[in-house]
């Protein structure tokens, strides 16, 4: 015990320590164990690692609100001669409960739990039962002091810790230290509390504070007597007793004037009594006047609300009656007025009446009191009435005006358009537009009384439009036509033309540049109509056209105009339409549709016409397709470029078709006739080349090298076929014609990557038939001597040394002599014999190719001349070839 107490002082020590530099005063330090296991888990020393701490509690006032906070702090023990360090530190406030360690026999073991704790809680283990005991009771009654509550315990018995608390309390409890802790902090003077002040949880005190101070003041009096307890007991005695003798002496001098207070009062209470029955009489009156008076009120009031709502109802149905009804004069308007153009503006007013009477009718609609009246009713019928009527003649009258402007529009002027000038100029609609704007605020009427009305009326303007559009293509068409001065004579074929220059594609220029007029003149009029169309027919949407083409309609009035076709709300203020639905953009591009059926087909019918006259025009015309795409990119949706689309891959298809023609009269190039010489399409394949190259423009590039591709690759492969059909003159065959693709493609491969790939192929396949024909050549006449050679080659190639070489079969110096003397000794003679291998290349070969391959032929021969000449002094010493090489060269100079 004494080791536990000196142990125990040292940790107070070390504590008060290691907060000395702090404002905090220790209360309490034990040395524990700490240890981490899961939670509720069974405690098993062999799976849990224990470390040494040091509880401690401390407490500091708080300079604001003069209360003390009590903190607990987990402090590692000292090494050495240091002082514990901090580990971690708990605030009191948030400790909610103390448990004991399941399956700990000891008791020592328990789990702090707080409230703002995450994760599993530590478990600590101390040395003895008094320490436990200790930390227990001063963590409760600090608690209660201080917070109002105090923690609960689990697995510990509350009976044995207050049995503990009273046999070990010190003589100065917890809370008169902490009293005076309060004061000497007041006074600024450090507090420190003793080391095991202690009091039984539970525990009430007998006297309070202030009790105690007036114990304290009352003995204070008596501290000259206080020990002498008999004489103080007698005194205590005798002051009682004089206090009693005085109180009965003032209660006898008191009694007559207490009577006379009595009587008094008992005249009061009866005044009192009687004064209370009048007043509940008063009462009684005052309540029947008060309920007469508020039955008077109640009956004033619903007077006044009676008439109130008498004269309202009345103002209603005078506004009902103004609303409701229908001026003659509009009505007459409205069932059988005219729609010429001097009264249109009358009719609108009409109208415009209906739309505002139909439309405040519909708000009464709403509200089931005027609903359900029949002056409503009947209104509501007159009203469906007249819109009825006004919207079946409007759009009667509609679609008759719409056939009669179209059918009565001049059809256009010959000449209108430049002959040869600039693409500018078109038709104009702008005078068939101004027209039809005197009546485009009655179809704004006629959508807001009946949309049934509406649509029919925009199919009937679609349909006489189209009409027009169509009309006006076909002699635009038909007049640029007329303008070209087109061929009279054309080849079917262009293997049956004669060679064709690359200037005559002049003759046909004209060609495409009907087709491109011809977009040039309807694109713009198509974005035009088709603008005009949307707002005059008042679509919720617009049609979807390039920002570049919607200033470029051919209209010659204002763009001010416009607004006579702009949407109008019903109060005369510019509309602002929220943005398109789905369903009103499909409603647009079904009009349009409609309105620019048949288009397609007349731009088609030119581009077929064009491509009928010169097929290669169509590169042309996918050129001018190409930048029409470009500049309609943005808008992948619109009709337009839907149509042009449709238009390019037309002229796609017309274009493989004459590409698919040509390489069928490769295919069909009759393999009987003479297999000699630069076969027929090889020689016009560089004027076709070069046509196709002066009329590539952007993307036709691609139709272009796809053409290449075809074109190309059926000509090599008809040659080669040609070429196995007589393998005699098949080397001569194709070296003629590869030669003759390669210098007619030679500057155009240069810069067209297609023709470049072409190119190669026929160097490396006349590279080849090269080298098999002077091949062919010399072997016809010096085949035996260098094939000896070839011999000797391979019998040193199986690493015989060239002494063994003479003694092998058919190599030997006879059979040298023999060879040596059958082919270069015998008649003619060596120089007869190069000259007739030079005729008879002469004979295959012509003029222009016939130098390069004799030379190619001669240093080919010379070459292995010389490697014989070679091998013979090598293998056959003694031997001499003659002539010698040097005397070869000389001869075939003299070839």
């Amino acid at each position: 015990m004494m080791e536990e107490a000196r142990g125990g002082k040292s940790i107070m020590q070390a504590v008060e320590a290691a907060f000395a530099e702090t404002d905090s005063t220790v209360i309490l330090g034990i040395k524990v164990s700490k240890s981490q296991a899961a939670w509720g888990g069974v405690v098993r020393k062999g799976r849990m690692t224990s470390k040494p701490r040091i509880l401690a509690i401390t407490a500091k006032r708080s300079a604001t609100t003069q209360k003390f906070k009590i903190k607990m702090h987990a402090l590692k023990p000292a090494t050495g001669s240091g002082l514990p360090q901090m580990s971690k530190e708990y605030k009191l406030k948030h400790l909610v409960r103390v448990e004991a360690v399941e399956g700990d026999k000891s008791g020592l073991g328990f789990v702090l739990v707080f409230d703002n704790s995450k994760g599993i809680p530590a478990q600590w283990s101390c040395r003895s039962i008094e320490d436990r005991n200790g930390l227990f009771v001063t963590l409760r009654q600090l608690s209660k002091d201080h917070l109002g509550r105090v923690p609960s315990l689990v697995g510990f018995d509350l009976v044995e810790l207050a049995l503990w608390a009273q046999s070990n309390a010190k003589p100065l409890p917890i809370a008169g230290t902490l009293e005076t802790a309060r004061k000497l902090g007041e006074a600024g003077e450090s507090v420190r509390l003793a080391e095991n002040a202690v009091q039984v949880v539970g525990q009430h005190d007998l006297v309070s504070a202030q009790e105690e101070k007036d114990m304290e003041a009352l003995l204070g009096t008596y501290v000259m007597g206080i020990d002498e307890a008999e004489a103080f007991s007698e005194r205590l005695k005798r002051e009682l007793s004089a206090l009693e003798a005085a109180n009965l002496h003032a209660i006898l001098d008191n009694e007559p004037m207490v009577e006379e207070i009595i009587k008094g009062l008992e005249n009061v209470a009866t005044n009192v009594e009687d004064m209370d029955e009048w007043l509940h009489i008063f009462n009684i009156k005052l309540k029947h006047m008060r309920e007469d008076i508020e039955m008077i009120e109640r009956r004033n009031n619903m007077l006044d609300r009676q008439e109130q709502n008498t004269r309202g109802l009345l103002g209603e149905l005078d506004k009902l009656l103004n609303k409701l009804h229908v001026p003659p004069e509009y009505a007459s308007l409205l069932v059988e007025s005219p729609f010429d153009e001097p009264l249109i503006n009358t009719n609108c007013e009409a109208a415009d009446w209906l739309v505002k009477a139909l439309m405040q009718l519909s708000s009464f609609s709403k509200d089931p009191l005027y609903s359900q009246m029949r002056v409503v009713r009947e209104k509501k019928a007159v009203l469906d009435n007249l819109k009825t009527m006004f919207a079946r003649r409007a759009q009667d009258f509609l679609q008759e005006y719409f056939m009669k402007i179209v059918d009565f529009t001049p059809p256009r002027q010959q000449g209108s358009l430049p002959k040869g000038g600039p693409l500018r100029g078109g038709v104009d609609h702008s005078d068939l537009q101004w027209n039809l704007k005197s009546y485009a605020r009655l179809i704004q009427y006629l959508k807001a009384l009946d949309e049934a009305s509406l649509q029919a009326l925009r199919k009937s303007y679609a349909s006489a439009m189209n009409h027009l559009l169509r009309r006006e293509m076909r002699d635009t068409a038909n007049e640029l036509k007329n303008s070209v001065k087109v061929p009279a004579s054309r080849a079917t074929s262009w293997l049956e033309s004669g060679a064709p220059n690359p200037n005559s594609s002049d003759s046909t220029s004209g060609v495409s540049d009907v087709f491109a007029r011809m977009l040039h003149v309807f694109l713009p009029l198509f974005v035009s109509e088709s603008m005009f169309f949307a707002a005059f027919m008042c679509f919720d949407a617009s049609p979807a056209v390039p920002s570049s083409l919607r200033g470029g309609s051919n209209t010659t009035k204002d763009d001010d105009d416009d607004d006579d076709v702009s949407p109008m709300a019903l109060d005369g203020s510019d509309a602002k339409p929220p943005a398109p639905t789905d369903k009103e953009v499909r409603e647009l591009n079904s009009a349009l549709d409609l309105l620019f059926a048949g288009m397609q087909d007349e731009l088609i019918a030119v581009a077929d016409w064009a491509c009928k006259v010169d097929p290669l025009r169509c590169i042309a015309m996918l050129g001018v397709m190409d930048r029409c795409l470009i500049s309609q990119s943005k808008e992948p949706g619109s009709f337009l470029f839907k149509m042009l689309k449709s238009l390019q891959e037309r002229i796609n298809q017309n274009f493989d078709r004459f590409v698919d023609e040509m390489s069928h009269s490769i295919e069909r190039y009759d393999r009987n006739m003479k297999t000699t010489g630069v076969l027929p399409y090889f020689q016009r394949f560089e004027a076709l080349a070069q046509r196709m190259e002066c009329l590539v423009k952007n993307k036709s590039r691609d139709a272009v090298d796809r053409a290449y591709k075809k074109i190309v690759a059926n000509m090599f492969e008809v040659l080669e076929n040609i070429a196995k059909a007589d393998p005699k003159h098949a080397d001569v065959l194709l070296l003629e014609n590869y030669a003759a693709f390669q210098n007619s493609t030679y500057e155009i491969a240069q810069h067209v990557p297609t023709l470049g790939e072409y190119y190669h192929r026929a160097s490396s396949a006349y590279d080849a038939a090269c080298q098999r024909y002077i091949t062919a050549i010399i072997d016809h006449q010096f085949g035996k001597l260098f094939e000896f050679a070839k011999k000797i080659e391979e019998n040193l190639l199986f690493q015989r040394t060239p002494e063994e070489i003479s003694f092998q079969p058919n190599l030997t110096r006879a059979d040298l002599r023999k060879l040596l003397k059958a082919t270069l000794s015998a008649s003619p003679g060596v120089e007869k014999l190069l000259q007739t291998m030079y005729k008879r290349m002469q004979k295959h070969i012509s003029p222009e190719m016939l130098p390069l391959l004799w030379q190619k032929c001669k240093d080919d021969f010379l070459r292995q001349y010389e490697s014989l000449e070679n091998l013979i002094s090598k293998c056959y010493p003694g031997e001499v070839l003659s002539p010698s090489c040097n005397e070869m060269r000389e001869l075939f100079k003299t070839v």
